[in-house]
């Protein structure tokens, strides 16, 4: 297995890697909408969103891969009434390729997070 990092997706919050690969797979951490430029947590849905797509994004290059080879996304939501609209912010992302994903309400989010993204991609 084989640990990535960069720094074009905020650092972990906790004890655990940004993603995390095998031979064929890369597994990222779920990414907040934080970014990693100036370290703040984007909180408008959309805007946040799009912030944790293109975290995904960085950690996936990195990894050698990229948004084309995602196989499977989990999206974390603090409110899923937000679900509409953060499908327009993924379908940008998401157009002519589209991975097996789930959508999950949840009682609350690492530092206050309005939504949380991980993928699975193959390399």
């Amino acid at each position: 297995m084989k640990a990535y990092n960069t720094d074009k997706a905020p650092a972990a919050v906790g004890p655990y890697v940004q993603a995390i690969g095998t031979e064929n797979l890369v597994f990222t951490s779920g990414q907040l909408s934080i970014n990693p430029e100036n370290g703040e947590l984007v909180t408008e849905i959309k805007a946040a969103a799009r912030q944790s797509l293109e975290n995904v994004k960085a950690i996936l290059e990195e990894a050698g891969t990229s948004m084309d080879k995602v196989i499977k996304c989990t999206v974390f939501l603090a409110d899923i009434n937000d679900f509409a609209a953060v499908n327009e912010v993924y379908k940008e992302y998401f157009s002519d390729h589209k991975p097996a994903r789930s959508a999950i309400q949840v009682g609350a989010l690492p530092l206050g997070g309005v939504i949380e993204i991980e993928a699975i991609a193959t390399l």
